[in-house]
């Protein structure tokens, strides 16, 4: 085996493997690119130029050229190089004002520009361009008008963390002796719904099916609380989200709970838990201690996990009627209690501040969509 060959096996870093296998296994890479990446990986593994040849395929001097490009460029090297063809129609300052036209906001009327909007735009300005080249400069530069991925701004907030800690603290290391922890929330707008035609079940190789179209019977709000070191849940339904209904919830938790024992709540910031009237009746009860989580950060109330599997097990089922779902959501709950165990939480916010400090130094302001450029 030449040196060539070794080179192939030295330059096949992890990088590169995962990179290469992903080729392989996308189902929308070339046929040619895929051929060219089965042989480098047969390279890689010590094959030669005689057996790669047979194994693809393909010809000796193939099973030899695409090895030495990989090993002398890498991934780039699988693909081919620019091909002389008519000279460019469109030079760089053409190219330029399509990717700073596709990355202004569009104009009035318009939330997103397409590769038509685009080169009707441009021609408005004195740029005759195709909609096909509008669509090539924008693949070259990775620049996808069309897309559009959703993000929550927050800045660095002490008090976000200081709550988070707060309530990790409490998973992590639990309450004080003699209290009680629960995290309570509610769930609202469970849909009861039956399929218009009964489900077919499943067979020997072939899933079961499940009618598209479905009939509507109401709706079913409930109420639950989880002990968050046993796992065990305690739901009922309710009627309206309002103050009313959650000191009720309350006063019910207030009589069965032992009176030597304190109750700690974790609740999130919804208006039923922080108006006026609760935190009155709170302060009037003082066995009972509420930690609120921050924010925009309700996934830090563990009672949100017990809804995850509550949906994914049951509600997505057919209920004829809301007393029929509200049965079902009695039974699941029971079930549950009955090898319930606590879920074991590992998050911990204090340490994940600390690699957050660690990644952001300094905190940058991030621009508004008023900086950004707008469509001449």
């Amino acid at each position: 085996m030449g040196r060539g060959w070794r080179t192939v096996a030295e330059a096949m870093t992890v990088k590169r493997r995962r990179k290469i296998d992903q080729i392989l296994a996308a189902g929308s890479s070339e046929q040619r690119l895929a051929r060219r990446a089965r042989i480098v990986l047969l390279a890689a593994g010590g094959a030669g130029p005689a057996e790669i040849a047979r194994v693809v395929g393909c010809s000796l001097p193939t099973a030899r050229l695409w090895p030495a490009r990989f090993g002398a460029r890498g991934i780039p090297g699988l693909f081919d190089r620019p091909r002389p063809g008519r000279p460019a129609v469109h030079g760089p300052s053409a190219r330029l004002a399509v990717l700073a036209t596709a990355t202004a906001i569009p104009p009035s009327g318009q939330s997103v520009w397409t590769q038509r909007t685009l080169a009707a735009h441009l021609a408005g300005r004195g740029l005759q361009v195709s909609p096909a080249t509008v669509g090539r400069v924008l693949a070259e530069a990775e620049v996808r008008p069309h897309r559009v991925r959703g993000w929550l701004h927050r800045a660095d907030n002490p008090e976000f963390w200081l709550r988070a800690s707060e309530v990790c603290r409490l998973y992590l290391d639990g309450p004080t002796p003699g209290t009680l922890l629960l995290s309570v929330d509610e769930k609202t707008g469970i849909q009861a719904k039956s399929r218009k035609h009964p489900e077919i079940p499943a067979r020997l190789g072939r899933d079961a099916r499940r009618e598209f179209e479905y009939v509507r019977h109401g709706t079913v709000s409930i109420l639950a609380a989880m002990h968050v070191f046993t796992g065990q849940v305690l739901t009922h339904r309710i009627g309206r989200n309002n103050s009313r209904t959650f000191l009720d919830f309350l006063v019910a938790l207030d009589q069965s709970i032992s009176a030597d024992q304190h109750i700690h709540l974790i609740l999130d910031n919804g208006s039923s838990h922080t108006s006026a009237a609760t935190r009155a009746w709170l302060a009037a009860h003082p066995r009972f201690t509420v930690t609120y989580t921050p924010t925009h950060a309700s996934w830090l109330n563990i009672i949100e996990q017990w809804f995850g599997v509550l949906t994914r097990r049951l509600l997505r089922g057919d209920f004829t009627t809301r007393e029929d779902l509200e049965a079902q959501i009695i039974d699941f709950t029971v079930a549950h209690n009955d090898t319930a165990e606590p879920y074991q939480w590992r998050y911990d916010a204090e340490a994940e501040h600390a690699r957050y400090l660690d990644r952001h130094p300094t905190q940058q302001p991030a621009p508004s969509t008023q900086d950004l450029p707008r469509a001449a």
